[in-house]
């Protein structure tokens, strides 16, 4: 089933803040005056050859900056007009004390303009007439950007200037940005300790990261091949490529700056667009970034709207009731039926391929591929691992042990205990129960039938004394004849069984052998013949099917003749039985009870045979149980260990604010509940009691079955305790085995700072503080995206702005975020690359309410009007702005 046309493409929307690669010191034809050298060629053809390759290799910026000269940016702006290309204007000059400088300006910036700024520093002999420290004064009022250039060659910052002079300038608010020939680590050991801000004399305080500075590779090119060198280009993530957009880069060098050097991101699963046709958010469309996402607006605007439609699109469930009516309330009261919602996705395993998963209120999901074809995937097929969480749910994780064990267990390199190999065993353990179960039954039933059947032979025993066996011999064994051929159709039965499940398998399933399953497969020749082996097999079987039914429904015929010459010969003897029972009957005895004996006893017989294979087949279930249960405790010491190992691996990445911990002691919340529903009654003593100390489930369940008096003294159970479930059944001994007794984890929050650490288990924090250790732990790495509904609800800012922005920009690296949020803090401290600002006109409720992201909304805080919908909607904008503007020099 297709649709008529394929997905289409990603609509003309804005796509956040996204890395460009830069050259940020390109040079003209001209530049060749500055190496004295003579400047042959055009100057035209010499800027289109550079743009071309920039083209050619993905190079989405070029900064001119000739020595001391504008003239050869025009070239340019012709050069990059009509390709993916942009210009920004500048020079490149050297200071009073001779340092190097490269100065940006804004893209539309006139060459009128750019003359005036390079006049203003009044540059005589190759050198400005002012200082470094105010030349970066000068271009920053000028509404540049400034770069120190080379800082560790010739004429670089390191070259020039040292003792006070340099710390000056280092410290120097107005310095962003410096040029280097590599990376870090190839730097100067001294340099390096500068420039990662452990220098105590160089420190600039007002800066939050580790890295202080914000470091890029730009080398002089001269030529178009000069642009191969990955030490001439830089990526710098921007959502508008602007002046400014550059000079928020420089303010967020981790989050924003990537040498070619550093490792590459691993590519991660992840939401590209997403569109509703219908109810409340009809016809809104938005992109997605790769990183953080962050949906802003006031109450109403339709925030949980895109949550909670996210959750249903890919058919995720609620955490909790308050959750699960919440959810159910948007769906009908906001998103209505008819809706539909559409989702763009990438996955990258096994390699990268676009979704689109759709779902129509209050339809299932409908996963396509790219060319508009309906698969059969799950979107948990498509996107696995992703995350939903509403308001309610992260405090709800908060409570509940189970799912912080689940939460942990994310962390675990093996199969967890809700993977499938667990899962499987779990399975067989259930089945060998319902084994033992229904064979205990039923040999319970022959037991009992078989019970009658020593009184019955002792009754014959008497008759037979009486010598009436004798005169009814004939037909004594004729009772068995009958018995006998009763038991033949009986015993066929398995073989009728057996052809019916060899029919329903033919014919054999050969379409994954077609032509088209073959398509591409480069052994596909190699394989081919084994279709004409299936084919061959199928008639054979078909053949012997054929065969087989003849054979049964031959021998049931001639069963059945033979039968009916028996039936002749039955109806003589039963002629000469009724003579005998007439004489019989003179003398007062019943031969008539005896025959009916005879055939009680015949029937019972069997039972014996029947008694000794169920014995047999008990046996065997239960050795077999015991292998399995044996493989259940190896499985569940097993993914303790692991799961205290995840514990020690997260508590090393959340080192200085959560500990996490996995107790010797396991959760027994799963044996109460079972003992309750199973025995019921007053437990409180035995629950109690079962609480402390070590408990293996396999003696508990094996000191039941011994009785009473072993599980008093065992357990220190009451008398009556004891009794109540050592009289339990077999069955709940079994359930007691199988039972996971999950190991209890036990999450440790820092309150403090750092360096004076005061730890806080989970159970003796506040609301909020419960919620921020589990938001830390969601935070921690996957390859899915998390949604969350607004984090802030349960947090304190303190929280938001030393624990959780922190650990959400480091993390957004290799994973995407989708969050709601009324709190500034969030998107302007995370720096979120997408900032989708949410407008509404009426009530979501209500049939004419409308929710709405214009596209000017959308973006980067780098883009003047997200930045306003910040400043304006959230609370805390302007706050968060100023807190930047504190910790970045902002």
């Amino acid at each position: 089933m297709k649709t008529t046309s394929r997905i289409r493409p990603a609509p003309n929307l804005p796509a956040g803040a996204t890395f460009r690669r830069c050259a940020l010191q390109v040079n003209p034809l001209s530049y060749g005056k500055y190496r004295a050298k003579k400047a042959d060629g055009d100057a035209d053809a010499h800027a289109r050859a550079i743009v071309e390759k920039a083209v050619q290799l993905d190079i989405s910026v070029l900064a001119i900056t000739n020595h001391d000269d504008v003239s050869g940016v025009p070239a340019f702006r012709a050069a990059a007009e009509g390709t993916s290309v942009r210009v920004f204007p500048g020079f490149e000059i050297a200071s009073s004390e001779g340092i190097h400088v490269l100065c940006l300006y804004p893209r539309d910036e006139s060459q009128e303009r750019l003359n005036q700024h390079l006049g203003a520093f009044r540059i005589t002999g190759g050198l400005s007439q002012l200082r470094f420290v105010d030349v970066l004064g000068v271009v920053h009022e000028q509404g540049g950007v400034a770069i120190a250039a080379h800082v560790v060659n010739n004429k670089g910052l390191f070259d020039i200037l040292d003792g006070r002079a340099r710390i000056a300038a280092w410290r120097r608010e107005d310095l962003l940005a410096i040029q280097i020939p590599k990376d870090i680590d190839s730097l100067p050991a001294r340099v390096r300790e500068l420039v990662r801000n452990e220098q105590q004399d160089y420190r600039r305080p007002s800066r939050a990261e580790n890295q202080a500075i914000a470091v890029v590779n730009a080398k002089d090119v001269v030529r178009a091949d000069d642009l191969d060198d990955p030490a001439a280009t830089c990526w710098i993530k921007m959502s508008d490529i602007t002046v400014e957009s550059l000079r928020q880069a420089f303010l967020d060098p981790v989050s924003r700056i990537r040498l070619n050097s550093d490792p590459e991101p691993a590519p991660h699963a992840e939401f590209l667009s997403m569109r509703w046709d219908g109810g409340f958010l009809d016809e809104t469309e938005f992109l997605f970034n790769e990183n953080l996402n962050v949906l802003v607006g006031g109450r109403g605007a339709g925030k949980s709207t895109v949550i909670e439609s996210l959750r249903y699109v890919l058919d995720l469930k609620p955490i909790g009731q308050d959750a699960e009516d919440a959810h159910r309330g948007i769906i009908r009261e906001v998103l209505r039926p008819g809706t539909k919602i559409s989702l763009r996705v990438r996955s990258h395993r096994p390699s990268a391929t676009i979704y689109r998963i759709e779902r129509i209120v209050p339809n299932p999901p409908v996963v396509r591929h790219e060319d508009g074809e309906v698969s059969n995937l799950h979107p948990s097929q498509v996107i696995g691992g992703v995350e939903v969480y509403g308001q309610t749910e992260i405090s709800e994780i908060a409570r509940n042990p189970d799912k912080l064990t689940a939460l942990l267990a994310r962390f675990m390199d093996v199969d967890t205990p809700f993977g499938s190999s667990r899962a499987d065993l779990r399975r067989s353990l259930e089945n060998s129960r319902l084994a033992i179960v229904e064979v205990s039954k039923e040999l319970a039933d022959v037991d009992e039938r078989l019970g009658s059947l020593p009184g019955l032979e002792e009754t014959l025993d008497r008759y037979r004394q009486a010598g009436l066996e004798e005169r009814l011999r004939e037909r004594s064994l004729v009772v068995r004849e009958e018995a006998l051929l009763d038991s033949i159709p009986k015993r066929l039965e398995p073989f009728w069984e057996t052809l019916l499940q060899l029919e329903e398998l033919l014919p054999i399933d050969r379409t994954f052998l077609t032509e088209r399953a073959l398509e591409d497969l480069p052994g596909a020749d190699l394989i081919r013949p084994t279709d004409e082996v299936l084919v061959r097999l199928g008639e054979r079987l078909s053949a012997a099917v054929a065969e087989i039914n003849a054979a049964l429904l031959e021998a049931t015929g001639q069963v059945a003749e033979i039968h009916g010459v028996w039936a002749t010969r039955m109806d003589s003897v039963e002629e000469a039985y009724q003579s005998i029972l007439r004489d019989l009957k003179q003398s007062a005895v019943d031969g008539m009870a005896f025959i009916q004996l005879r055939e009680d006893i015949e029937r019972l017989r069997p039972l014996r045979e029947r008694h000794a294979l169920l014995e047999r087949a008990q046996n065997e279930h239960v050795v077999r149980r015991q292998a399995l249960l044996v493989e259940w405790e190896r499985l569940q010491a097993r993914d303790d260990q692991w799961l205290r190992l995840a514990a020690q691996m997260v508590s090393q990445r959340l080192r200085g604010r959560v500990c996490v911990e996995v107790q010797v002691t396991h959760d027994r919340t799963a044996l109460f509940e079972l003992l309750r529903k199973e025995i019921g009654g007053q437990l409180k003593d035995t629950i109690d009691r079962l609480s402390s100390g070590p408990l293996s489930l396999q003696e508990f369940a094996a000191t039941c079955r011994r009785g009473a008096a072993d599980l008093q003294e065992a357990y220190r159970l009451t008398a009556a305790q004891a009794r109540r479930i050592a009289d339990a059944d077999e069955a709940l001994f079994m359930q007691i085995e199988e039972l996971e007794l999950l190991p209890r984890v036990e999450v440790s929050l820092n309150v403090s700072s750092v360096d004076d650490a005061d730890w806080q288990k989970l159970e003796n924090l506040s609301k909020g503080q419960k919620a921020t250790a589990v938001l830390l732990l969601l935070l921690l790495e996957s390859d899915a995206p998390l949604v969350i509904d607004q984090p802030e609800d349960d947090l304190d800012n303190r929280f938001i702005t030393e624990s959780v922005v922190p650990r959400m920009r480091e993390e957004k690296r290799n994973r995407q975020f989708v969050f709601s949020t009324h709190n500034a803090n969030i998107p302007v401290l995370g720096d979120a690359e997408m900032i989708l600002g949410m407008t509404a006109s009426g009530e979501a409720a209500q049939s004419r309410g409308r929710g709405r992201v214009p596209i000017q909304h959308m973006g980067s805080i780098d883009a003047p009007k997200v930045r306003e919908v910040v400043e304006e909607l959230l609370e805390g904008g302007r706050d968060a702005f100023e807190r930047r503007r504190r910790r970045y020099g902002f």
